[in-house]
C-alpha cells in the first residue's frame, strides 16, 4: 500500500505550506515526502501560492509526482498571508491540519511526534520548536544568543498564543472550526499571534511537542540586528493590540505605565552589559518589543511587512 492509499481507520492530516516566491520551497517540500508518516495517518499536502502570478505551481507541479502523497495546489493572490492560511483551512478536508513555513524543513519524526502530542493530550494545537540555522556570516553574538529560534512562552504554566511555522491543529475543533487568520494583519504581520491568542481565550487549550522540529535557515538579510528589532517591535505592537482590545480608554494606563517601565529597565540593562553583546542585544530587543506593546495599546498603525489588497478565495487546482 502506497501513502496516499487510505488506511482503514487511519486519520487524515492536510500539511500545509503558504509560499510566496521562495526557492526553499523545494526543499521543505522534499522534506515532508521524506518523513515518516504516523502509523494511523495518511497524508495529503496542501500548497497555497500566495503570489499574485500563479509562480510556484510549476515547481510543485513537478515535485507532486515525485512525493509520497497526494498534493494540491491552491492559488490565492496576492501579498496577504492570512489569505494563503485561510485558503489551506479551506482547502483541508483532514482531521487535523498542519503548518510548515515555505523556508523550513521538517525533521523524520517531526509529524510523529505532533500527532503524538495531540492524541495524548487532547489539546486544539500542538506547537513545536523552530530551529534557526545560521549562516557562518551571521554575527557571532547572534549564533550564540540563538535570537531567531522560536518556541512556545509559557504563563502561569500554560501557553496562550502560538505561532504558524510548526503547528498541528485538531481542525474540527470546536475552537477551531470556522476560525480564521485576520485578513488586515495578514499584512502587518502578528496574524497568528491573534488566531492563537483568541483560541485560548475561547477555550483552546495550547500544548508542545519538544520532538517535533523543523528547521530554518536564517538568510543574510535576516542576520542583521535592525530586522530582529523590527521584528520585535511588530510582536509588542500586535500583544499591545490585544491587551488594548480587552480594555478600553483609560484602563489602557496601567499597561502603558508597565511597558514603559519594562521598557525603561531593558534600557539600562543593556547600556549596563554594554560589553556583553549577547545580554546588551537581548535587552536591547526586549525593550524595542516594550516599545512595540506601548504603540500597540495606543492604537498606532502597526509596521507593513506584506504589500497588496486581500483578494478573493484561493481554488484547488
Amino acid at each position: 500500500m502506497t501513502a496516499t492509499q487510505k488506511k482503514v481507520g487511519a486519520v487524515r492530516i492536510d500539511v500545509c505550506v503558504c509560499t510566496y516566491r521562495r526557492r526553499e520551497l523545494e526543499d521543505t517540500l522534499r522534506s515532508i515526502g521524506a518523513m515518516t508518516v504516523p502509523d494511523n495517518a495518511t497524508v495529503r499536502v496542501i500548497v497555497a501560492d500566495n503570489d499574485v502570478r500563479p509562480s510556484a505551481r510549476e515547481l510543485v507541479y513537478a515535485l507532486a509526482a515525485q512525493l509520497p502523497f497526494q498534493v494540491v495546489y491552491v492559488h490565492c493572490p496576492a501579498s496577504n498571508i492570512s489569505l494563503a492560511r485561510n485558503a489551506c483551512l479551506e482547502n483541508a478536508v483532514g482531521e487535523y491540519l498542519a503548518f510548515i513555513d515555505d523556508d523550513s524543513t521538517a525533521a523524520k519524526d517531526w509529524l510523529v511526534e505532533l500527532l503524538a502530542a495531540a492524541e495524548m493530550s487532547g489539546a486544539d494545537a500542538v506547537l513545536g520548536p523552530v530551529r534557526s540555522v545560521y549562516p557562518d556570516t551571521a554575527p557571532r553574538w547572534m549564533r550564540e544568543g540563538d535570537f531567531h529560534s522560536t518556541g512556545p512562552v509559557w504563563v502561569d504554566g500554560e501557553i496562550r498564543t502560538g505561532y504558524s511555522g510548526n503547528v498541528l491543529l485538531r481542525r474540527f475543533s470546536p475552537r477551531i472550526a470556522g476560525r480564521r487568520f485576520s485578513l488586515v494583519l495578514g499584512q502587518t504581520g502578528g496574524e497568528d499571534t491573534e488566531f492563537f491568542t483568541h483560541l485560548h481565550r475561547a477555550g483552546g487549550m495550547i500544548c508542545f511537542a519538544p520532538g517535533a522540529i523543523v528547521h530554518e535557515p536564517v538568510p543574510d538579510n535576516r542576520a542583521r540586528f535592525s530586522w530582529l528589532a523590527t521584528r520585535r517591535f511588530r510582536v509588542g505592537q500586535t500583544h499591545g493590540r490585544l491587551l488594548g482590545g480587552a480594555r478600553r480608554g483609560t484602563n489602557i494606563i496601567p499597561q502603558v505605565g508597565l511597558a514603559a517601565t519594562k521598557l525603561a529597565y531593558c534600557a539600562l540593562a543593556a547600556a549596563a552589559l554594554a560589553f556583553v553583546p549577547v545580554l546588551r542585544n537581548r535587552f536591547a530587543l526586549r525593550g524595542t518589543m516594550h516599545a512595540g506593546a506601548i504603540s500597540g495599546l495606543l492604537g498606532l498603525r502597526e509596521i507593513r511587512q506584506y504589500g497588496g489588497e486581500p483578494a478573493g478565495r484561493g481554488n484547488a487546482a
